[in-house]
């Protein structure tokens, strides 16, 4: 009984009968050429239906990791009075922090915030501050900021969106040392319709010296040519 050949015989002995058949061409007719068995062949397996992937639900959540996300703010702790403000960095990466304080009427109601950012040291200015008012503010009178019962500073208004106000401060080394030795400060605003009537609101200093001690300087955007 023959034994099944694998496919490197079969290809081997076909080779082999196609040299043979070469050979033999324009021989006599008187010659006799012995036609080798056929060779026996392995029936090709069967082939196995083709899978179909469905395509998941468009619809379905798969959910992300819990809290803020990269390049997302968020609250990074509270110290007293402060938040402590951040955006989100990959693992590694120092985070540039801010100092916030939203400011309330005497009622209440949110009326102005004040963020700070500290700079680099050595700078004659120590730390960035952006104070936002709201809509109605009156422009022309300069917003005043005073520690305890020292003598304030006036800072002007630089521009207005659809939404406040704001103010962009430069705080000196001496600004941010009385920041830190006093227990409050006062901002003072006013009003459009009521411009003779000061808006007073008190900023509460707790915890700024060591909110402000815990924040990385923030870099200075290079000045453009």
């Amino acid at each position: 009984m023959l034994k099944t050949k694998t496919l490197i015989s079969v290809l081997a002995m076909a080779a082999f009968t196609g040299a043979a058949m070469a050979q033999t061409t324009g021989t006599t007719s008187g010659t006799t050429t012995e036609t080798a068995p056929a060779a026996e062949t392995t029936p090709a397996p069967e082939t196995a239906p083709a899978q179909t992937t469905e395509a998941a639900p468009s619809d379905l959540d798969t959910g992300q990791p819990e809290g803020p996300q990269i390049g997302q703010p968020y609250i990074k702790e509270d110290v007293s009075d402060w938040q402590i403000q951040c955006i989100k960095q990959e693992e590694g990466t120092k985070e540039p922090c801010q100092l916030y304080q939203l400011l309330r009427g005497e009622e209440g109601n949110p009326v102005a915030e004040v963020i700070i950012e500290k700079l680099p040291a050595g700078g004659q200015v120590a730390a960035g501050g952006t104070i936002i008012v709201p809509l109605g503010t009156a422009l022309a009178r300069d917003m005043r900021i005073a520690v305890g019962n020292s003598q304030g500073k006036v800072y002007r208004y630089a521009f207005c969106d659809n939404s406040a106000c704001f103010a962009r401060i430069g705080f000196l080394a001496a600004d941010v040392s009385a920041f830190k030795a006093g227990s409050s400060a006062t901002l003072t605003i006013f009003s459009y319709e009521r411009a003779d009537q000061p808006v007073t609101l008190n900023i509460s200093l707790a915890g700024f010296t060591a909110g402000f001690d815990k924040i990385d300087p923030s870099p200075v955007p290079a000045k453009s040519e």
